[in-house]
Protein backbone atom coordinates (compact mmCIF):
# COMPACT_ATOMS: atom_id res chain seq x y z
CA UNK A 1 0.00 0.00 0.00
CA UNK A 2 1.28 3.15 -0.49
CA UNK A 3 0.99 6.60 1.34
CA UNK A 4 2.39 8.64 -1.30
CA UNK A 5 3.64 8.91 -4.76
CA UNK A 6 7.08 7.10 -3.81
CA UNK A 7 6.81 5.59 -0.26
CA UNK A 8 5.42 2.98 0.70
CA UNK A 9 3.60 1.94 4.38
CA UNK A 10 6.22 -1.16 4.51
CA UNK A 11 8.69 1.29 4.82
CA UNK A 12 6.85 3.64 7.41
CA UNK A 13 6.45 0.52 9.40
CA UNK A 14 9.66 -1.03 8.49
CA UNK A 15 11.03 -2.01 12.83
CA UNK A 16 14.46 -4.09 13.26
CA UNK A 17 13.59 -4.26 16.77
CA UNK A 18 9.86 -5.29 15.76
CA UNK A 19 10.74 -7.98 13.64
CA UNK A 20 13.42 -9.57 16.21
CA UNK A 21 10.63 -9.39 19.30
CA UNK A 22 8.06 -10.50 16.99
CA UNK A 23 5.53 -7.30 17.73
CA UNK A 24 3.17 -6.72 15.06
CA UNK A 25 3.18 -3.11 14.16
CA UNK A 26 0.33 -2.61 11.80
CA UNK A 27 -1.39 0.98 12.32
CA UNK A 28 -5.12 0.92 12.67
CA UNK A 29 -7.72 3.16 9.96
CA UNK A 30 -6.59 6.01 12.27
CA UNK A 31 -3.11 5.71 11.88
CA UNK A 32 -3.31 5.21 8.42
CA UNK A 33 -5.22 8.76 8.23
CA UNK A 34 -2.58 10.75 10.15
CA UNK A 35 -0.03 8.59 7.97
CA UNK A 36 -1.46 9.45 4.66
CA UNK A 37 -1.66 13.22 5.81
CA UNK A 38 1.67 13.17 7.13
CA UNK A 39 3.68 11.74 3.70
CA UNK A 40 1.18 13.90 1.74
CA UNK A 41 2.18 17.14 3.09
CA UNK A 42 5.54 16.20 4.82
CA UNK A 43 7.76 13.53 3.35
CA UNK A 44 6.27 13.63 -0.18
CA UNK A 45 7.70 17.72 -0.56
CA UNK A 46 10.48 16.40 1.14
CA UNK A 47 10.91 13.74 -1.40
CA UNK A 48 10.12 16.05 -4.58
CA UNK A 49 12.63 18.74 -3.57
CA UNK A 50 15.64 16.90 -2.56
CA UNK A 51 15.31 13.53 -4.43
CA UNK A 52 15.74 9.61 -2.38
CA UNK A 53 14.36 9.91 1.19
CA UNK A 54 15.11 7.50 3.85
CA UNK A 55 13.19 6.93 6.65
CA UNK A 56 14.78 6.00 10.24
CA UNK A 57 11.93 5.57 11.88
CA UNK A 58 8.16 5.48 11.07
CA UNK A 59 4.68 4.40 12.62
CA UNK A 60 5.55 2.54 16.50
CA UNK A 61 2.60 0.85 17.65
CA UNK A 62 2.03 1.10 21.52
CA UNK A 63 4.61 -2.55 22.00
CA UNK A 64 7.15 -1.12 20.15
CA UNK A 65 7.45 2.35 21.02
CA UNK A 66 7.33 0.72 24.53
CA UNK A 67 10.21 -1.88 23.81
CA UNK A 68 12.17 1.04 22.24
CA UNK A 69 11.97 3.67 25.03
CA UNK A 70 9.95 6.21 23.34
CA UNK A 71 7.76 8.37 24.94
CA UNK A 72 4.27 7.11 25.67
CA UNK A 73 2.89 10.14 24.04
CA UNK A 74 4.92 10.22 21.08
CA UNK A 75 3.26 10.87 18.12
CA UNK A 76 4.61 7.94 16.38
CA UNK A 77 2.28 5.74 17.97
CA UNK A 78 -0.21 7.86 15.84
CA UNK A 79 0.54 7.83 12.67
CA UNK A 80 1.64 11.90 13.30
CA UNK A 81 5.55 11.57 13.02
CA UNK A 82 8.77 10.25 11.02
CA UNK A 83 12.46 10.72 11.34
CA UNK A 84 14.05 11.01 8.47
CA UNK A 85 17.65 12.02 6.33
CA UNK A 86 18.57 12.58 2.99
CA UNK A 87 21.58 11.22 2.16
CA UNK A 88 23.95 13.76 0.32
CA UNK A 89 21.94 16.66 1.73
CA UNK A 90 22.81 18.01 5.24
CA UNK A 91 20.62 17.19 7.83
CA UNK A 92 20.35 20.69 9.10
CA UNK A 93 19.60 21.91 5.65
CA UNK A 94 16.73 19.28 5.61
CA UNK A 95 15.30 20.71 8.88
CA UNK A 96 15.55 24.05 7.75
CA UNK A 97 13.78 23.50 4.25
CA UNK A 98 11.11 21.87 6.18
CA UNK A 99 10.41 24.91 8.27
CA UNK A 100 10.26 27.34 5.37
CA UNK A 101 8.61 25.29 3.02
CA UNK A 102 5.96 23.05 4.60
CA UNK A 103 3.23 23.21 7.10
CA UNK A 104 4.12 20.71 10.39
CA UNK A 105 3.59 20.38 13.88
CA UNK A 106 6.74 19.72 15.00
CA UNK A 107 10.14 19.88 13.59
CA UNK A 108 13.27 18.70 15.64
CA UNK A 109 16.72 18.82 14.56
CA UNK A 110 18.11 15.45 16.55
CA UNK A 111 21.74 15.21 17.50
CA UNK A 112 23.46 17.10 14.64
CA UNK A 113 26.83 18.19 14.83
CA UNK A 114 27.64 21.34 13.08
CA UNK A 115 30.37 20.48 10.32
CA UNK A 116 28.99 16.81 9.85
CA UNK A 117 26.65 17.29 7.71
CA UNK A 118 24.96 13.69 7.77
CA UNK A 119 24.94 13.68 11.47
CA UNK A 120 21.54 13.48 13.42
CA UNK A 121 18.15 13.15 11.73
CA UNK A 122 15.08 15.05 11.08
CA UNK A 123 12.40 14.44 13.12
CA UNK A 124 9.04 15.99 12.28
CA UNK A 125 5.37 15.47 12.92
CA UNK A 126 2.27 16.53 11.29
CA UNK A 127 -1.21 16.95 13.42
CA UNK A 128 -4.40 15.24 11.31
CA UNK A 129 -6.54 17.91 13.00
CA UNK A 130 -5.09 20.69 11.17
CA UNK A 131 -4.01 22.60 14.17
CA UNK A 132 -0.48 22.29 13.65
CA UNK A 133 2.33 23.83 16.32
CA UNK A 134 4.80 25.04 14.00
CA UNK A 135 7.01 24.01 16.62
CA UNK A 136 10.54 24.27 16.15
CA UNK A 137 13.58 22.55 18.15
CA UNK A 138 17.24 21.10 18.26
CA UNK A 139 18.17 18.35 20.25
CA UNK A 140 21.44 18.12 21.87
CA UNK A 141 23.07 15.83 24.14
CA UNK A 142 24.53 18.31 26.93
CA UNK A 143 26.25 16.14 30.18
CA UNK A 144 24.68 12.70 28.79
CA UNK A 145 20.90 14.09 28.91
CA UNK A 146 19.06 15.42 25.44
CA UNK A 147 18.14 19.12 25.69
CA UNK A 148 15.94 20.95 23.50
CA UNK A 149 16.44 24.15 22.50
CA UNK A 150 14.36 26.54 20.38
CA UNK A 151 15.14 26.94 16.42
CA UNK A 152 17.56 25.17 14.44
CA UNK A 153 21.31 25.15 15.53
CA UNK A 154 23.20 24.95 12.80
Amino acid sequence: MRLSKNFTLQEFTKSQTATRLGIDNTPNEEHMIAAKLLFENIVQPVRDHFGPTVINSGYRGPELNEAVGGSSKSQHTRGEAVDLEVPGTATAVVATWIRDNVDFDQLILEFYTPGIPDSGWVHVSYNPCGTQRCSVLTASKVDGKTVYTEGIDE
